[in-house]
């Protein structure tokens, strides 16, 4: 069924309202005023609908109008995004992309990557937070296309990867938590005794995994690195913390190194699968093994 309801139409109709009057929107499209009239006449004619009431001293929309109004500014906007999706797959960017990382690192890493991305690409960032082995099930169920996590000791075939860097953690408790009255070493022996502070795994099918929590060990499972945060500086157990989040609160007398123990660097690297490789994604890769550093 063929419709008399064109885009150009809908972008007098556009301008219109939003410059107030068909002067106007001539103006702005460049267009003499009484073209734009008889191009709304012949489309009321044809839809034998009024889109304009033009009984007062201005022209004001109908409901009808309203609605074509509405809706087809949603047209207008879903076509731009057609032509912009088009070019996109036509010079070879993907139209989306997702970036997962593992909550251990502060999303304001990836700001400056979003902005610099916009710079170049129209292609769409997703920023996905997950955690542990849900960061490498996100990356072979293709729920992200790039991955920023702690290094594990084996990757998958598929999969290529490159160290970004290093964090430093380390072993923290409340200030007035009992785990500093303690003495000697804190092995595990020790650290069996205190509750720990983990975060639930992402990963919807592959095993859990654990990180610094022994088996028998007492634990509170908490959603996200925030509440791990604030279990810590409540007393609520002990954890391991990047040194720059622990170093601050340390500072404000909320948290204390526990005695014993040694601050570590764990290495951070970046994934993806060589299979799956887009003008984005390349430039993802390239620009955070040039920028990647901590905030």
């Amino acid at each position: 069924m063929h419709s008399p309801i064109t885009l150009e139409a809908l972008h007098i109709l556009d301008a219109i309202d939003r410059r107030g009057s068909f002067a106007s929107a001539a103006n702005e499209l460049n267009r003499a005023p009484s073209s734009l009239s008889y191009q709304i006449q012949k489309l009321e004619q044809d839809l034998d609908i009024m889109i304009f009431d033009r009984s007062g001293h201005k022209a004001n929309f109908t409901e009808a109008g309203k609605l074509i109004l509405d809706r087809g500014r949603a047209i207008l906007s879903a076509t731009e995004k057609l032509v912009n999706d088009a070019t996109l797959l036509a010079n070879g960017w993907e139209l989306d992309i997702t970036v997962a990382f593992d909550g251990i690192i502060p999303v304001a890493c990836f700001f400056p990557l979003v902005e610099e991305l916009g710079n170049v690409s129209k292609t769409r960032i997703r920023l996905q937070e997950e955690i542990l082995a849900g960061c490498w099930e996100s990356l072979a169920t293709d729920r992200s296309d790039l991955l920023v996590c702690p290094k594990v000791d084996t990757l998958p075939q598929d999969v290529k990867s490159e160290v970004l860097g290093t964090m430093s953690m380390v072993w923290v408790a409340a200030t007035n938590h009992y785990v500093h009255k303690r003495s000697g070493e804190f092995n595990e022996e020790a650290r069996q005794k205190y509750r720990v502070i983990a975060i639930a795994d992402t990963a919807r099918d592959q095993p859990a995994m654990s990180v610094n929590i022994l088996e028998k060990q007492p634990r509170l499972t908490v959603t996200n690195f925030n509440a791990k945060c604030q279990a810590l500086v409540e007393g609520l157990g002990i954890g391991s913390l990047p040194k720059h989040v622990a170093d601050p609160l340390i500072k404000e007398g909320k948290l204390k190194i526990i005695s014993g123990t040694q601050a570590w660097d764990m290495e951070l690297i970046m994934a993806w699968r060589r299979n799956k490789i887009g003008e984005a994604k390349s430039w993802c890769i390239q620009y955070l093994k040039k920028n990647w550093r901590l905030v």
